[in-house]
């Protein structure tokens, strides 16, 4: 067999190792064993909400590395934490804080961007500004018609996101608070990307997305007369916010390192703040 057969037969292995980051690793990736900056791969795993800022830096961190290979996927927070907390991934994406429980895991905590959480309706939808208090309402399935808030007389479909993710628990957390669930009548989405896709077809919808996914397909909605831009989160005057965050197993070293100084330097915030809202 050439060396090419076996180049390609370990480039298949590689990948089907990356698709299964969360789940059992036969092999734990810690960064705490690359001191020497020696590993030329950086494996992240976790929310989706980070998906589109991560490639983005990662194709910008390989441009200035050509000999390091970085490997992207979602799967949502909590695959985020599990994969850290195991250390089966280099970085656990979250998009939202640890809890207290998550806490004692001994996870290392970076915060690389905040973010806020958009409340978005179908663009045909001609209502512009909710209160929190509708909102909390409609979510909760409290406010079940557009009629009672001055819209059609048709139901309001929500949409919500699935158990482990972290813009839901951000949105309960910021929105809702600790007394208060989603309606179980709720249809359930697996990603940003599938959250806006439900709404921009259907016109009686309603949903939240993080700001870094609206787009035209959408329209985002004030709250309490404040829009949801990256301006109001960063001077606070949008208080539904919430932190994206790299999760590593202990501090940093070697490669993985490096990366994250990256990002939270010149260059990579500038990266960040296409999207989000820069923390440097």
């Amino acid at each position: 067999m050439t060396n090419k057969f076996f180049q390609i037969i370990s480039i298949v292995l590689l990948m089907a190792f990356i698709a299964g980051c969360g789940g059992q690793a036969a092999i734990k990736k810690s960064n705490q064993t690359d001191p020497g900056n020696t590993k030329k791969t950086i494996t992240i795993a976790g929310s989706t909400s980070l998906l589109p800022i991560s490639e983005s830096l990662a194709e910008a961190y390989r441009r200035k590395n050509p000999g390091i290979a970085i490997y992207i996927q979602g799967g949502g927070s909590a695959q985020g934490i599990k994969g850290a907390s195991e250390g089966i991934c280099d970085i656990g994406t979250i998009s939202r804080s640890l809890h207290a429980s998550e806490e004692k895991l001994g996870l290392k905590a970076t915060t690389i961007a905040l973010d806020g959480l958009a409340v978005i309706l179908h663009p045909d939808n001609p209502i512009k500004n909710l209160t929190h208090q509708q909102v909390k309402k409609i979510f909760t399935g409290e406010i079940k018609n557009w009629k009672e808030i001055n819209g059609a007389d048709m139901p309001i479909n929500v949409v919500n996101r699935e158990e482990g993710s972290g813009t839901r628990d951000a949105f309960e957390q910021v929105f809702l608070g600790d007394e208060f669930r989603i309606t179980e009548n709720a249809v359930i989405q697996s990603s940003n990307g599938a959250v806006r896709k439900t709404v921009a077809t259907d016109k009686y919808s309603i949903a939240y997305l993080s700001l870094g996914y609206v787009n035209e397909e959408v329209k985002s909605i004030a709250i309490d007369q404040v829009a949801p831009t990256i301006e109001n989160v960063k001077t606070g005057t949008y208080r539904f916010a919430r932190p994206l965050i790299f999760l590593t197993p202990g501090e940093p070293a070697g490669t993985t390192k490096d990366f994250i100084e990256f990002v939270l330097g010149p260059e990579g915030q500038h990266i960040v703040e296409q999207h989000y809202v820069r923390v440097n």
